[in-house]
C-alpha cells in the first residue's frame, strides 16, 4: 500500500485528469510553458516577500517617527 500526501490529494482535487497522467507516469508535452509558470511563479513570490518586508519596515518607521514626535513635545513643552 503506498502513501497518500496531501499534496497528492490536493492535486487530485484540482484535476483528477493531471493527477491520474502522473500516477501513470505520463510525461507533460508542454515543459516549456510549465516551466516559464514556474519561473512567474517564483518571481511573483520573491515580489510579494520583498512588499511584506517594505511593509513592515514602513510600520517601524512611522512609529519610530510617531515616538520622536511625542518625545520632541514632551521635551519642547
Amino acid at each position: 500500500m503506498r502513501i497518500i500526501r496531501a499534496s497528492e490529494i490536493g492535486s487530485y482535487l484540482y484535476c483528477q485528469r493531471s493527477w491520474w497522467y502522473r500516477i501513470a507516469g505520463v510525461e507533460p508535452e508542454n515543459k516549456r510553458e510549465l516551466q516559464a509558470g514556474t519561473t512567474i511563479h517564483y518571481q511573483h513570490g520573491r515580489f510579494v516577500m520583498a512588499s511584506i518586508i517594505f511593509r513592515i519596515a514602513g510600520g517601524m518607521l512611522l512609529l519610530m517617527a510617531i515616538g520622536l514626535f511625542i518625545h520632541y513635545l514632551i521635551t519642547h513643552l
